[in-house]
């Protein structure tokens, strides 16, 4: 998929969300096309496929990483890769109407997976120095 390509699926899948989920994003969804390694990767493996933005000066938006969607899943079908986009959108506007609402259960249940993310490379690169 090119990046034109999922940029349109990309509004296309979000166009079919429902009108609440866009409110004070003012900022709108947002496709780079770099891809995003997270702060806690130890294997160059744990890409960044969506985040949340909630800025003082640039609002409320999402952003959608086409890069790390190729790294990750640039082999799959465009079904399944259009389903993941889907999921990934899903998973950003949780944090949107969290936010909105004040709530953080979704941000400590991202903090959990990446704590246990790094407790398993961490093993993994003791087992492999051992």
């Amino acid at each position: 998929m090119t990046f034109d390509e999922f940029e349109t699926a990309a509004y296309e899948i979000a166009d079919t969300f429902p009108e609440d989920f866009y409110r004070e994003l003012n900022g709108g969804i947002i496709v780079k096309a770099r891809a995003l390694l997270h702060p806690a990767d130890r294997n160059g493996d744990l890409f960044v496929l969506g985040e949340y933005h909630r800025d003082h000066y640039l609002g409320r938006f999402v952003v959608l990483y086409y890069g790390s969607f190729m790294r990750c899943c640039g082999t799959w079908s465009e079904a399944a890769l259009r389903e993941k986009m889907r999921k990934v959108l899903l998973h950003e506007f949780r944090h949107h109407l969290e936010s909105l609402a004040g709530e953080r259960d979704l941000e400590i249940e991202d903090a959990i997976h990446i704590s246990q993310y790094t407790k398993k490379a961490e093993e993994q690169r003791k087992e492999g120095d051992g």
